[in-house]
């Protein structure tokens, strides 16, 4: 059941971001993909902080992560 309402919300969205595309031009589709896309990123983000912090993990900022991965 969740894979079928996540491939509907993915219809949806595409489906929306095709039509404001065709009303309002492709930059128009473009920015409302991404702030889209930046919603559910740093929601999903936040999840897996939460997850790690709940298992007793240290959380890391954005420096201390590129320096990590150096």
């Amino acid at each position: 059941m969740k894979g079928l309402k996540h491939k509907l919300a993915v219809a949806l969205i595409w489906t929306f971001a095709g039509l404001l595309g065709f009303f309002k031009g492709h930059g128009a589709k473009q920015k409302w993909v991404f702030k889209i896309k930046n919603k559910y990123g740093n929601r999903k983000q936040v999840a897996e902080n939460k997850l790690i912090a709940l298992r007793g993990g240290v959380l890391l900022d954005d420096i201390e992560i590129a320096a990590y991965h150096k």
